[in-house]
């Protein structure tokens, strides 16, 4: 196509685009078009944060052919991406309808996020499989990285100063020297509970942590020449 050509379109698309600005600027339709463009934000990222994961994942540690993997590469990619715009559009679309229609409409209720995640959270991440009947990989990986951010951030509000945290440990004197040694206390916990479920437990673990455990800590104890020594792992 031309310039002349992408010119000429643009200047036929030109009263369509301004129309449409119109709207999505209007503020009456502001929180409801927030819904929307939380979807599309939680699709972007979810597909921006998965594809690389995957693709190096999938095409390192598993079996199969291209076509498989890259299958399983898109698969991984789309329920990321999915789960997240539709959550974000669960909880946006219902703190939208407890603003305007709750208990003091036009006003956030104080629990309103609360609720909103609570109600996105089962109905996206707390479901089973239907074809399987098991929690998909995907969903447990988010779910168990929320989790992770959500107690540490539990753990620094408890020992905050100023009246958010937890009486005696919020005491800044006490809070200072717990923020000051409790990092190495739990990551040494961390890595001596993790070897030891791996030792004992390992079906317990999560696939894709087993997976990457066994490659480390089991198959360094197999070789049987050179070339599987250095080169290659089997």
């Amino acid at each position: 196509m031309s310039s002349s050509a992408i010119e000429s379109l643009k200047a036929a698309l030109a009263p369509l685009q301004a129309s449409i600005e119109r709207v999505i600027l209007d503020p009456a339709y502001r929180d409801a078009l927030a819904v929307v463009k939380g979807a599309r934000n939680g699709a972007v990222y979810g597909a921006k944060v998965r594809f690389p994961h995957a693709l190096v994942m999938v095409f390192l540690f598993r079996a199969g052919t291209v076509r498989q993997k890259a299958a399983l590469v898109w698969r991984a990619t789309r329920t990321h991406a999915r789960n997240l715009a539709a959550f974000a559009a669960i909880y946006k679309g219902t703190c939208y309808l407890l603003k305007h229609y709750g208990s003091t409409p036009g006003k956030e209720g104080p629990y309103d996020n609360f609720l909103a995640g609570l109600l996105g959270g089962y109905l996206v991440f707390g479901q089973r499989s239907r074809r399987s009947g098991k929690v998909p990989s995907v969903n447990q990986q988010i779910v168990i990285y929320v989790f992770a951010r959500v107690v540490l951030a539990l753990a620094r509000l408890a020992v905050k100063p100023g009246g958010h945290g937890l009486p005696l440990i919020s005491d800044e004197g006490v809070s200072a020297r717990i923020s000051r040694h409790s990092w190495p206390v739990f990551a040494s916990l961390s890595w001596a509970l993790v070897m030891h479920l791996f030792r004992y437990h390992p079906e317990e673990l999560q696939p894709s942590l087993r997976g990457s455990m066994t490659y480390i800590y089991q198959q360094s104890d197999h070789w049987d020449s050179l070339r599987n020594f250095v080169w290659h792992n089997k």
